[in-house]
């Protein structure tokens, strides 16, 4: 299907051939008629892209301080290859889509095959979404019309908050696309409205739809001119500030013109700092507005399809969207004067020259004609690679950001032969593909597990399908190597093992740490040891939000086994002996556990101890991860994998490298090797299962507030 995409590093619009995505649980897949160029957001993400690496951190100070702190810690190098990466992955463009439901996923219901829908998709020939994202478009109502719902909906959840009464009257400070909806919306709500913006033609626009009109032209005193057109000169009732603008003298303006106990509401952009007399003597009120209303943001209603009930949240985003198809249906708002250009979605890029240049009037419409070939979920790059000795064809599940910027290139690097990368989405399946030289990109992730074309798999996704996934790539006949975790559940881990030896196969996970060049050097020292040793390894892992995925144990399997799992394995690694008993003990705020604030303490069968500090709670800017090995009268450090010291012991490589070695690389490169050439798997079967089983009894002894994890409660 074609997509339009943006490439951050130079701002250029192209219009690719990526995979069609399928449609999940609680999602639908649509197949689009129209969709439309917002001239406003999507004119910011443009300018972004355009600009150059000066202007581009200006514009994200924020960034800039992230940025810094990584330089600090893990070295300039890794940094400006994350930069790098980042820039390197185009965005997907558009949020206001109309079209015609293609497929349903699992569990939803109250649609068809055949609908006529709005949804927030992008300008894509095929879009998949949430149910409660999407909304059905009455009779009457064109897709042309319709898909201006979305920017309709921001602005009516901006009126929303600002709670319009009959016979108010309401200030819409700013006439683009969501303004001139925003007029409309305030007329059909029955309220008195006038219209603010620089441009006299987009004045005149709003003043159609029965607004009064002030230009705000150099030298214009904007307050009191809105304040002179309200009854009385009291001011207004309330202003929407639907304007995209650095300055703080719009919220100034705002203020000023508002009467007394007034409400402002914040739609659009504008600097915010406000003064306290412009809000403190008339007690007004300010609001932010979010997007298209509440489940805004919310994975649980946007990517799984969990509506709120009606009775307690009458209008959600989704509900937004009925109400607006529902005044487009009646008559009483209409966006056809707002349409400027009517385009094919071939010429996009000529489309968004048009809205950078300033030129491209209002809403430009791009239109989708149909095409027979346009669903396929694979898409072919080149011809596929022939088998043979010495070929080491990788077929990789999941393109995100680390498979992107680490797995892929180090893949490339170590002489695998790049034959198919998938995604759920397509789109980064796509890039990867044009730009690590894959033969073939696609969304149907369990077709790769099975290609005959493909030696090994790589898999990258969420941790709730590695199991699943490395199970259908094993008894295809696949070597598998899969990023941390291997599994979320202990049964998982056996069923792996027990194929992986009945099919003799390598399966491999991504404990890079192992071959990490200062862990390398420690490791030579440790073995030559006559005694046990303790090491103590702290982890600044940093917080995460309550609802990231990785922290749900369903999805993620919690952050313990998600990625103190690496720490586990690494201390297994050193101390080169099995372990036998690990004590959990974890913090509490309230009496309520914290998990990802933990010290897990191991036991090893020969006498030796491994504790891990797991700490969720510190500051970004110290060092990720320490190592301190106490053995033999000797001590040895590692700092960040970038320093290794040593105290009475002979470490073969001092001093401070330029960047991390993590390992990655030399991992990567060791099991490409074993794959080809018919070597022995990097980390041998029995203690990638072993590291498994104890992380997910660790993870679930963790949450439920610490305690002692024995040997046989972890076989």
């Amino acid at each position: 299907m074609l997509q339009v995409l943006q490439s951050l590093r130079d701002g250029v619009t192209t219009v690719a051939e990526v995979p069609t995505p399928a449609a999940g649980t609680g999602q639908l897949l649509v197949r689009t008629a129209a969709t439309v160029i917002s001239a406003g957001t999507e004119r910011m993400l443009v300018d972004f892209g355009r600009a150059n690496w000066l202007d581009k951190a200006r514009s994200q100070p924020d960034k800039v301080r992230q940025v810094l702190d990584k330089v600090r810690t893990d070295g300039v190098g890794p940094t400006m290859d994350s930069i790098r990466a980042k820039l390197d992955q185009p965005i997907a463009l558009g949020y206001c889509q109309a079209g015609v439901v293609e497929a349903i996923g699992r569990n939803v219901q109250g649609y068809s095959v055949g609908d006529r829908v709005v949804t927030n998709g992008a300008h894509a020939e095929f879009v998949r979404v949430a149910t409660t994202l999407a909304a059905r478009i009455p009779d009457g109502v064109s897709f042309e019309h319709a898909a201006f719902t979305p920017l309709a909906a921001i602005a009516l959840q901006g009126l929303r908050l600002a709670a319009p009464t009959l016979g108010e009257t309401f200030v819409v400070y700013g006439l683009g696309l969501i303004g001139q909806l925003a007029v409309q919306l305030c007329r059909a709500a029955g309220c008195r409205v006038i219209g603010v913006d620089r441009s006299p033609e987009r004045v005149r626009l709003a003043e159609a739809s029965g607004a009064l009109g002030v230009v705000a032209a150099d030298g214009v005193d904007v307050a009191a001119a809105v304040v002179a057109l309200t009854p009385g000169g009291v001011g207004a009732d309330a202003v929407l500030l639907t304007l995209a603008a650095d300055s703080d003298e719009p919220v100034h303006n705002a203020a000023v013109m508002s009467r007394k106990r007034g409400r402002v509401v914040l739609v659009g952009v504008t600097g915010l700092n406000l003064r306290r007399d412009d809000f403190f003597k008339k007690e007004l009120s300010f609001q932010v507005s979010c997007s298209y209303g509440p489940g805004r943001y919310d994975a649980d209603h946007e990517e799984r399809g969990i509506d709120y009930p009606l009775p307690y949240v009458r209008w959600t985003e989704g509900r937004n969207f009925d109400a607006v198809l529902q005044l487009m249906a009646d008559g009483r708002m209409s966006p056809a004067a707002l349409v400027s250009h009517q385009l094919p979605i071939a010429s996009a890029a000529e489309a968004y020259d048009l809205v950078a240049s300033g030129q491209g009037g209002l809403g430009i419409v791009l239109q989708y004609p149909e095409r027979d070939a346009a669903a396929a979920r694979t898409v072919t790059l080149r011809a596929p690679s022939v088998a043979g000795v010495g070929v080491a064809r990788v077929g990789v599940i999941g393109a995100g950001g680390f498979a992107a910027k680490v797995l892929i290139p180090a893949l490339r690097t170590a002489g695998a032969t790049m034959e198919i990368v998938a995604s759920s989405a397509g789109v980064t399946a796509a890039t990867a593909a044009q730009q690590q030289g894959f033969a073939r990109a696609t969304t149907d992730a369990g077709s790769v597990c099975i290609d005959p074309g493909v030696d090994f798999v790589v898999i990258a996704t969420r941790h709730d399908t590695h199991a699943q996934l490395a199970l259908a790539a094993l008894n295809a006949g696949k070597h598998v190597f899969v990023e941390k975790p291997l599994a979320l559940r202990e049964s998982d881990v056996a069923a792996i093992g027990e194929v992986a030896r009945r099919e003799s196969r390598m399966v491999c996970v991504g404990f890079n740490r192992r071959s990490a060049r200062d862990v390398v050097a420690l490791r030579k020292v440790l073995v030559r040891r006559s005694g046990p040793a303790h090491l103590i390894l702290t982890v600044n892992a940093g917080a995460l939000p309550a609802d990231h995925w990785t922290q749900d144990p369903h999805v993620g399997g919690g952050r313990i086994v998600g990625e103190a799992c690496h720490f586990i394995d690494l201390g297994r690694h050193l101390v080169g002996s099995p372990i036998a008993a690990a004590h959990v003990a974890v913090a509490r705020r309230g009496g309520v556990v914290i998990d990802d604030i933990a010290t897990i303490q191991l036991t090893h069968e020969d006498g030796s101890l491994v504790t891990v500090h797991y700490l969720a709670n510190g500051h970004r800017s110290f060092p990720k991860e320490r190592v301190e090995a106490f053995f033999d009268g000797q001590v040895v450090r590692l700092d960040n994998l970038r320093r290794v010291e040593g105290w009475g012991a002979d470490v073969s490589r001092p001093g401070v490298m330029a960047a991390q070695d993590k390992g990655h690389a030399a991992l990567i490169a060791a099991f490409v090797s074993a794959v080809r050439d018919g070597g022995s798997a990097p980390i041998a079967l029995d203690e990638v299962l072993e590291v498994s089983r104890w992380s997910i009894r660790i993870a679930e002894v963790a949450r439920g507030g610490g305690g002692v994890v024995a040997a046989s409660s972890a076989v």
